[in-house]
């Protein structure tokens, strides 16, 4: 990342636990971990009746196959900017959490997340990060038919996902869904999880993987490894 840290005054307003950040890299850099990303091929797909149905690429895979988008995560210049938005020193959060960096893929006719909150297992605030790397409907023309929203001062809010468009919240406290996307669009996007204290019980550990079953199947009981490509 080659701008700057965000000051104080110049972060977008976080007051209501919500964020957008637009046109957050600068193009190379979008470019690389688009790249990046776009060459890990297979997702692992998964579905909760009523409730979601998708495509996500875990922390441990990343860390295998995606040097680059781990070391964005982890990097200096990326924690001192979302810092500087929300108001707080964060850190990432562990290795052990396949959350903590993912990849959410929508790419299949009814692919969609319903309303919930991010679950804070951790002892100091959690944030969610959503960079948006690709979102196209069918013929490339516009964005697809998906919508992120957030129910934000007791209204739904529909927040704009456009490539490099950032959005950062407070997943606890911010109800947010994905509307379902249509045939032949495709939506990815690096999901990466932040805290201001991210260490945790055993309880909240164990009801952390449980949790995780949803997206990572089983293995995430365990803390699971990456599937073979």
């Amino acid at each position: 990342m080659t701008a700057a840290a965000l000051s104080a005054a110049t972060a977008p307003n976080f007051s209501k636990r919500l964020a957008v950040a637009p046109d957050f890299l600068d193009p190379d850099r979008l470019a690389a971990l688009t790249e990046e990303i776009e060459a890990l091929g297979r997702t692992e797909r998964s579905f909760v009746p009523t409730h979601k149905k998708g495509g996500t690429i875990a922390y441990d895979t990343l860390r295998v196959r995606a040097p680059g988008v781990v070391a964005f995560y982890r990097s200096a210049a990326l924690i001192d900017r979302l810092s500087a938005i929300v108001g707080e020193p964060l850190k990432v959060t562990p290795e052990r959490d396949n959350s903590s960096c993912s990849i959410l893929v929508y790419e299949r006719p009814g692919d969609h997340i319903g309303w919930h909150y991010d679950h804070n297992f951790y002892r100091g605030r959690h944030f969610t990060v959503l960079l948006p790397i690709v979102n196209r409907n069918a013929d490339g023309t516009d964005l697809s038919a998906a919508r992120l929203y957030a129910r934000v001062g007791g209204e739904d809010r529909m927040i704009p996902t456009p490539p490099n468009q950032l959005v950062i919240f407070e997943g606890a406290k911010v109800l947010h869904k994905a509307t379902p996307i249509a045939e032949g669009e495709r939506r990815v996007l690096l999901s990466m999880t932040f805290g201001t204290d991210p260490r945790n019980s055993l309880p909240k550990e164990i009801a952390r993987r449980i949790k995780d079953t949803a997206f990572f199947g089983l293995r995430a009981l365990w803390g699971g490894k990456a599937k073979p490509a």
